[in-house]
């Protein structure tokens, strides 16, 4: 339930960053939030970095769904 709604307000967060808020309901943004929490911690340990404290997590999980959306606004899916 806390990684439901926690991926809900990741995803909204980065869809008001991405500008994409009003393409996205509930379950999107869940989803974005979810997928690009992880992608966002995937790419970070990639780089050699680890993200110690609340407000790290929560940087590295929004930007990851950021990249997110921007991979998807790149395949067309957003606009």
């Amino acid at each position: 339930i806390v990684s439901i709604v926690v991926g809900g307000i990741v995803g909204w967060l980065a869809s008001l960053i991405m500008k994409t808020s009003n393409q996205t309901g509930i379950i999107g943004n869940v989803i974005v939030g979810v997928i690009g929490s992880s992608l966002g911690f995937w790419l970070a340990g990639l780089l050699g970095l680890a993200a110690y404290g609340t407000v790290a997590r929560w940087i590295v999980s929004v930007a990851g769904a950021v990249v997110l959306i921007w991979i998807l606004k790149k395949r067309g899916i957003f606009k």
